[in-house]
């Protein structure tokens, strides 16, 4: 079956990714991605697959739930399933590392994330 994504609900899932983000565990990963899915960090990056090795590298990546950043996001395109954000994200205070990136996001016929796939861009004299 076919879906159908419109703004508003790609804009409600950007933000309780945020928010996922902002939380301690990953027990709100759940409500974002399906039991299933695929999430890949980067065009030629492995893909992490299954919502327990999402959950892993989930927490290997952030310093943890009250990591300083800022998070911005525009809707590119909507178009069934699928969606396209670019995404600018700032961390620490001051800000120690910066990130744009695209993300490409296919939706399940429930809203959650079936495939997730970031593009990450940062300064070249940036350390990562």
């Amino acid at each position: 079956m076919l879906i159908s994504m419109d703004r508003s609900e790609v804009l409600a899932w950007l933000t309780d990714y945020e928010q996922a983000w902002r939380t301690e565990g990953v027990d709100s990963l759940a409500d974002l991605f399906t039991g299933d899915a695929v999430y890949r960090q980067g065009p030629f990056e492995p893909k992490v697959r299954g919502l327990p090795a999402i959950a892993v590298m989930w927490e290997a990546e952030r310093t943890g739930p009250d990591e300083a950043f800022t998070m911005t996001s525009e809707i590119v395109a909507v178009d069934g399933d699928v969606a396209v954000v670019r995404v600018e994200v700032r961390y620490g205070e001051p800000v120690e590392q910066e990130w744009r990136d695209l993300w490409i996001i296919r939706f399940a016929e429930d809203g959650r994330a079936v495939s997730f796939e970031e593009w990450p861009f940062a300064p070249d004299d940036q350390d990562d």
